[in-house]
């Protein structure tokens, strides 16, 4: 894991401190566009380093990564 990927994991777990767009934060404070965070986030979800690090943080982010999955599923997407 690099400083990003840490600051990502500490942006997740203070995020709902921010008043406003969260898409908007993510933009101004990683220089990168929402869809590429997330992306980056969710490769980071399946690394064991971050899991050991954040563990609480990570697997409650798995668990609602998993059910946005199964909702997509259900509905033919």
């Amino acid at each position: 894991m690099n400083d990003m990927d840490r600051a990502i994991l500490a942006f997740e777990q203070e995020h709902w401190h921010y008043q406003g767009n969260k898409e908007r934060v993510i933009q101004e404070r990683f220089g990168v566009s929402p869809n590429r965070y997330y992306q980056r986030l969710n490769r980071l979800l399946d690394e064991p380093e971050a899991l050991q690090q954040q563990p609480a943080l990570v697997k409650r982010l798995q668990r609602r990564r998993d059910e946005r999955q199964r909702r997509r599923a259900a509905h033919g997407r």
